[in-house]
């Protein structure tokens, strides 16, 4: 028999976090056992740096050489080190994904209620000696008699439980079909639920909601926990490529979290998550897929083809999730690349699907999605804006978690600043970072093409790496350290806007429209809830229109799940949009290299 590999513990402070691993493991494998949260922006490729920890005691791998910028801070990447021994590891705040504000509110709207399930109040007939049909053909029976309602067929789970509930409840159940199928047996006394969620590539957010009366009984957000296998799609769908074990990873984290958000939702309200009969889950082709447990290295490489386009209807034990033991799981179409059913969800919750103005929808995030409707066309594209409205890639960047700088303006040499909960200034977050460039460009600190007036302002201070410009200092409102801005991350700033107003352009010059034209832009996601409009415009981000003219909804792709639990009609305009969306790949469009450049200035 072969000796079993050696193992040593690791242990996360001041986290209280401890993993047994075999030897050789890396730290950033080590934390995800743990459950320790530790940023890994790029997946553990190394190149970003978000994971250092500071090792405290115990034997672990020499540096390599992209560690080298780290090390001379007495750090280490945690996704280049490797247990050798018993270790305990001290995890930098900046390096923890703290919690975080996941954006769950969107503007609501009037829809036409009806469910695709169906709940029926049924009597059965009690079981005699002189009455020998098979207990589903009571239920049958009762359903034809009392409501003329034909049953294609009992769901199996169903099936196991029907002779001990009809027996307990005194024959006596409500009884949920969907598209003729049997689902699930409630007692009486017990209203039937609905759960809607949005998953994003950073957050997740999910909905309680009665299936009766259609209110929302409750919503919760949180971090994607897959976000521990790397920040954005592509480190995802390279981690996934890298081992068939891998991509099924990623769906056991997801839904597991899933389930964890059920669990929250269900003690909150006092309900059980066996009375959810039906969910309707949407997110980008690649959350999409890692859900349901599709295979996505076609995503990773070009054309980037989705391996299922149309509507899936599963059911929740398939995809592992502990819900009614026959509950339906509706995913909306996907459109094409990374343009998912979130994109679809979120022109049905914004309310676009019958709009007639020239109308610009945005779904900001790391991915962003972009629609034009105009003149009876339905355009879309989607654009890589990166992490850097996460927080992500920036000098001093976090999350939108208590103590980021979310507010920032510059007057008369003064800086003042907003941070999440009032709390000490630890970092900043993505509405602040794009504050700061755009005050910081109005007041000529920053040129047009991104560089800093090393003289302009006495906040400037030059460093190796190059100028920052000092927002907080340390000891300030009692910060543990200096925030700054540095030239990358305005960069970082000019590449995000860039990407996003590049798209734009690109769905305006099809549409043969100008910007001038564009009667409403509505802006949608986490993001576009806390940015500042006058912020995106200064920067070029969004064209220069009457603010009348922008929109901040909110969540619109998680009340646009909702609406689809809800409404058979919004399920419908779902398979409507996909049809008619035009699908517009901005990498292969022969104008988008020269307008990304353009959009690179800032103005």
């Amino acid at each position: 028999m072969a000796n079993e590999a050696v193992e040593y513990t690791v242990d996360f402070q001041p986290l209280g976090r401890r993993a047994r691993v075999p030897a050789g493991t890396t730290l950033l494998e080590a934390a995800r056992q743990a459950g320790a949260g530790l940023n890994a922006v790029c997946g553990g490729g190394g190149t970003c740096r978000t994971c250092r920890v500071r090792i405290i005691e115990g034997s672990v791998s020499e540096p390599v050489e992209v560690e080298a910028r780290v090390v001379t801070q007495g750090l280490r990447l945690a996704c280049q080190t490797r247990v050798l021994g018993p270790v305990r590891v001290d995890v930098p705040h900046s390096s923890m994904t703290a919690p975080q504000r996941a954006q769950v509110e969107g503007m609501e709207r009037p829809i036409e209620f009806a469910p695709s399930v169906h709940v029926y109040d049924v009597k059965m007939d009690p079981a005699h000696l002189h009455d020998l049909r098979a207990d589903s053909l009571r239920l049958r029976d009762a359903l034809r008699e009392q409501y003329q309602v034909e049953v294609d067929s009992i769901d199996i789970t169903v099936a196991r439980e029907l002779p001990i509930v009809a027996r307990r409840d005194g024959w006596r159940s409500q009884v949920v079909t969907h598209d003729g199928d049997v689902i699930a047996l409630l007692r009486s006394d017990v209203r039937p639920l609905g759960l809607a969620v949005d998953i994003g590539t950073t957050k997740v957010a999910a909905y309680l909601v009665d299936l009766i009366s259609g209110d929302t009984l409750g919503a919760t957000g949180t971090m994607n926990p897959q976000i521990a296998y790397g920040e954005d799609v592509m480190a995802r769908i390279s981690y996934a490529m890298q081992d068939a074990a891998n991509g099924r990873k990623l769906q056991e984290v997801i839904v597991a979290g899933l389930d964890e958000m059920v669990s929250t939702l269900c003690q909150k309200t006092d309900r059980s998550p066996a009375d959810i009969v039906e969910a309707v889950l949407v997110g980008n082709t690649c959350m999409h897929h890692m859900v349901v447990g599709l295979p996505v290295s076609q995503l990773g490489m070009a054309p980037y083809l989705a391996a299922v386009g149309e509507a899936i209807d599963i059911k929740a034990r398939d995809l592992g999730l502990h819900l009614a033991p026959g509950a339906n799981v509706h995913l909306l179409p996907n459109i094409a690349g990374f343009v998912g059913a979130d994109h679809i969800s979120m022109i049905i919750g914004a309310g676009l699907f019958d709009t007639q103005e020239v109308t610009v929808g945005l779904d900001i995030g790391t991915n962003t999605e972009i629609c034009l409707i105009a003149n009876g066309r339905l355009l879309s594209c989607s654009c890589a804006s990166g992490p850097a409205f996460e927080g992500a890639h920036i000098h001093d960047g976090m999350r939108a978690a208590p103590g980021a700088i979310e507010w920032i303006r510059l007057s008369d040499g003064k800086v003042e600043y907003q941070t999440i909960d009032n709390a000490p200034p630890v970092g900043i977050c993505g509405s602040g970072i794009l504050d700061g460039v755009a005050e910081l460009r109005r007041i000529g600190v920053i040129r047009p093409n991104g560089s800093m007036d090393v003289k302009s302002h006495e906040r400037i201070r030059l460093t190796d790496e190059g100028p920052q410009f000092v927002l907080v200092p340390a000891g300030e409102r009692e910060a543990p350290g200096d925030v700054v801005i540095t030239r990358k991350d305005v960069n970082e700033i000019q590449l995000a806007k860039a990407a996003i107003r590049a798209g734009v352009e690109v769905l305006l010059a099809e549409a043969g429209l100008e910007d001038q034209q564009i009667e409403r832009i509505v802006v949608a996601g986490a993001f576009g809830t806390y940015l500042d409009i006058d912020s995106a415009v200064s920067v070029g981000m969004f064209p220069d229109l009457p603010r009348e003219r922008f929109s901040q909804v909110g969540n619109a792709a998680g009340i646009g799940a909702k609406n689809v639990l809800l409404s058979r009609r919004c399920r419908q305009r779902a398979a409507e949009i996909a049809q008619r969306m035009e699908y517009i790949e901005l990498t292969t469009h022969p104008d988008f290299v020269s307008l990304y450049s353009d959009a690179l200035i800032l103005p």
